[in-house]
This record gives C-alpha cells, sequence and structure tokens, in this order.
C-alpha cells in the first residue's frame, strides 16, 4: 500500500543513501528556492492535481508561511536517500533547526507528496516489546501485507516511531482483498469489520469524522485518518488507523476491556484500500515515540497455532 503524505512534524523518518533523480534534485531546488523568497504560490503549481484538492492555495500558504515563523529560512540542503520507496530525503538546516525535507515527484515532474520533520540518523528495529498479553486486534483472519524487522517486509520501519508497525488486510482464496472491481470500499473484505482491544486499556485519544477514501484515493492532509489510540498499564501505546467514518464507538477516558468493540476498519487518512494500521510506541505523542514490537498471544499462523508471536509479511493470522 503505497502512501503519499504531506504533514509537519509527524513521524520520525530513517533513509537509506541512493542516487538522487534529476527531477527530484530539480523540484526540490525549486521548493527551497520559493521557500526562502516566500513564494508559496509557486510551490503550490509545482503539485499535480490531488495535491492542490488536498492542500488548496490558502493552506498551502498557512503550512509554508507556518514552517517560515518556527524554523526560518533554508541555509544547506543534502540528499541522503529515498524514504518509502518514492519520497526524496533532503537532511536541511534552517535557521532555527535540522529538519527532513521529503518530496515525492510524479512522470511528470509534479509533486504528489511532501512532509517535513525532525531529522535522524537510520535507527535499527526496536529491540522493546509489548509486556501487555495482546490478542490480535480482530475477528477471523486476516492477512499481514506489511510487518516485520527489515524494509522489504515492513516500509514501516524507516520510522522511529512505527517501526514495529502492521498493516492487515483480509485476503480471499485466491490472494485478493476485494471481490467485484474493486472500484467500491464495500467491494473490500476489511471494510466495516470489526477492530477490537487486544487488551484492556483505557482510550487516550480519538479522532473521527474524516471521511472514507475511494479506493486508489488518499487524504494526505491527516495521514492516520480516523483513529483510536489506546494506553496500557505498562504504559504502551497501542495505535489504530484509518477507521470508517463515524464508526468508532468508544471516548477518551473510557476504561475498556479485552475484546471489546473500538470501532469498524475503514478507508480514511493516507489509504489507498480499506485496512487496518496498527503498531505500538513508548510514548503518545508520534513525534516523540519509540516503536515497540507488538507479540501476540496464542494465535493461528497460516494454520499453525504459536504463542508470543510477532507475524510477518505474508502470513494469515487469527486468534486461537
Amino acid at each position: 500500500m503505497q502512501k503519499i503524505a504531506i504533514l509537519l512534524i509527524f513521524i520520525n523518518v530513517s533513509v537509506y543513501s541512493q542516487v538522487e533523480k534529476d527531477a527530484s534534485k530539480k523540484v526540490a531546488s525549486l521548493i527551497e528556492e520559493f521557500y526562502n523568497a516566500g513564494n508559496y504560490q509557486n510551490i503550490f503549481e509545482l503539485f499535480d492535481e490531488n495535491m492542490k484538492a488536498n492542500l488548496p492555495l490558502d493552506k498551502t500558504k498557512s503550512f509554508f508561511g507556518g514552517l517560515k515563523a518556527q524554523a526560518g529560512e533554508i541555509q544547506l540542503r543534502e540528499f541522503t536517500g529515498y524514504v518509502r520507496g518514492t519520497f526524496a530525503s533532503y537532511k536541511t538546516t534552517f535557521d532555527n533547526g535540522l529538519l527532513a525535507l521529503n518530496v515525492s515527484v510524479d512522470d511528470d515532474s509534479k509533486i504528489n507528496g511532501l512532509f517535513i520533520q525532525p531529522y535522524e540518523q537510520q535507527t535499527a528495529p526496536s529491540s522493546e516489546r509489548n509486556k501487555t498479553d495482546l490478542i490480535l486486534p480482530f475477528d477471523g483472519e486476516w492477512f499481514v501485507f506489511w510487518g516485520g524487522d527489515t524494509k522489504d517486509k515492513n516500509y514501516h520501519i524507516d520510522s522511529k516511531a512505527q517501526k514495529g508497525a502492521f498493516d492487515f488486510v483480509i485476503h480471499d482464496d485466491d490472494g485478493k482483498s476485494y471481490k467485484s472491481n474493486g472500484l467500491e470500499n464495500e467491494d473490500y473484505y476489511a471494510f466495516g469489520k470489526d477492530i477490537i482491544a487486544p487488551c484492556d486499556a483505557e482510550v487516550v485519544q480519538v479522532v473521527d469524522g474524516i471521511a472514507d477514501n475511494r479506493p486508489g484515493e488518499m487524504n494526505p492532509v491527516y495521514v492516520p485518518g480516523n483513529t483510536v489510540v489506546l494506553q496500557t498499564n505498562h504504559q504502551e501505546y497501542l495505535i489504530f488507523a484509518h477507521f470508517k467514518k463515524h464508526s468508532i464507538v468508544v471516548e477518551e477516558g473510557q476504561n475498556i476491556k479485552q475484546g471489546e468493540l473500538l470501532g469498524l476498519c475503514g478507508n480514511s487518512g493516507n489509504s489507498s484500500e480499506p485496512h487496518l494500521h496498527f503498531h505500538i510506541q513508548n510514548k503518545k505523542l508520534m513525534h516523540k515515540a519509540t516503536g515497540m514490537k507488538s507479540f501476540f498471544q496464542n494465535i493461528l499462523v497460516d494454520g499453525k497455532q504459536k504463542n508470543d508471536y510477532s507475524p510477518v509479511k505474508g502470513e494469515r493470522v487469527k486468534n486461537l
């Protein structure tokens, strides 16, 4: 599930050295030039039509104006590699700090993704893990689309907070995640399925009211979409993203039990098809957190019983 994102200081990304493409180099140079000159409309004109629709001119001006007020002008920019497959990442020295500028361009050299966040070097998968006993956050058998400790199995390892994350979908016997032609959310087996609490916990954050995307389209403005965050007694923060609009049934401050319904799987936020994003981190705020590996008790993995197991990409998993 390729994701295109734009946000300011939301996740921490590590990078992998690669050769800078000419299109990325040209666009990044123009962003720096227009940004320092305060010509945010020219940056807007570099966007593709989807970016323009999701980040209109007034919001573009507000976004970059706010960035300059906080960080100042760009003094130095150094290409460091590509992250998430398509984003050219630049170690960028601003007047007031060091940030990572990440930009993705399409075949016409138009910007189709942009995000800016604190810069830090590549981090290894976390050795931390959950202390709380967990069940999988759903009923029935689901497919691990992303999960594991290597980049080929889990693109999330680029992010300090999300390095232990999973994306779960539901596949049929033919390995497809949808029926019919897959043009509507209702075609997808995961859409509208129950998402449940993996453990006893307190609800510490709820975001709802974000529209579900049409399959293949994404919302680059609010990446997680409709979201629930749970806090365990061990100060672990369980993050659930992309719920169906208005389907979340829990409230902030509520204490819930393992297996209770949180809401329904949806396709909100920076999501190209209905799925569940799940990960654990050690702090509530993502830009300050470090991700933790998630191990689940008594589950079936490709039909075989596993205990205290962390699934990886390509496996089919369900609660025993």
